[in-house]
């Protein structure tokens, strides 16, 4: 179990002074996820490979463009596009067009084409690079909480969580925890998320209010970074 184990990560995630750690793992995972993907590996076959079967999701292609490697980049999603088109080939059975959908196919039932695609477009190696990882990543915070009263404090300590990793922790909750420890954990979360999610929406508050020139020589507070922060707790973006 120790290999599997990822305490160093998700300890300085939580060291760090931000407003989900959950994120910050994420985010650390996903940089270095389009760091390798755009590194010496977009010539390795093997990854070639994989990069061509699954493509990338939109919010990935987007990183991997502003990654500045353009011949790179290119390469890959010229050898995704082979790929599409000759599986799209395959599935017609005609090299020069697309059929159009049979007067007989019942309805709402896709065609083996638009099947496939649709698959392309829910598939994504980063994605399926970070997920892994993320996983053991939560399944560590669990392990922390149960074994060591340093990381609870560290947990309690925290500036909460976002909403879509609040759900992740809740729902994640009673695989690794149970009983009593499993309330508290709940009860903190809980206290934890609102909590927080109160404080922000108050620093959100008075930044607006200092739009108004009834405000403009009071002090700014908490309130300067009050968006970026909201854009965290409420849409995960780090």
């Amino acid at each position: 179990m120790k290999e599997k184990l990822h305490t160093i990560p998700v300890n300085e995630a939580f060291d760090t002074d931000c407003e989900c750690p959950v994120c910050v793992m994420r985010k650390s995972l996903e940089t270095k996820a389009i760091d390798f993907t755009m590194g010496p590996s977009y010539m390795e076959d093997d990854v070639r490979g994989v990069t061509s079967q699954m493509g990338f999701c939109k919010t990935h292609v987007e990183l991997l463009y502003k990654h500045q490697n353009r011949l790179g980049l290119a390469l890959i999603l010229k050898s995704h596009m082979d790929k599409v088109i000759k599986d799209v080939e395959k599935k017609t059975g005609n090299q020069s067009k697309i059929s159009v959908p049979s007067l007989f196919k019942k309805k709402g039932e896709a065609s083996e084409v638009v099947s496939y695609l649709e698959h392309i477009e829910n598939s994504c190696y980063i994605c399926s690079k970070i997920d892994g990882t993320f996983e053991r990543y939560i399944a560590t915070i669990f392990h922390l909480y149960h074994n060591e009263d340093v990381f609870r404090q560290k947990f309690n300590a925290s500036k909460g969580f976002c909403t879509e990793h609040y759900n992740t922790l809740s729902m994640a909750a009673p695989q690794y925890l149970s009983g009593e420890e499993l309330n508290r954990f709940i009860t903190e979360l809980n206290t934890l998320f609102l909590e927080n999610l109160k404080r922000v929406r108050d620093d959100l508050d008075w930044f607006i209010d200092k739009f108004d020139y009834r405000y403009a020589n009071e002090p700014w507070k908490n309130s300067k970074d009050a968006l970026p922060r909201t854009l965290t707790k409420m849409n995960h973006i780090i």
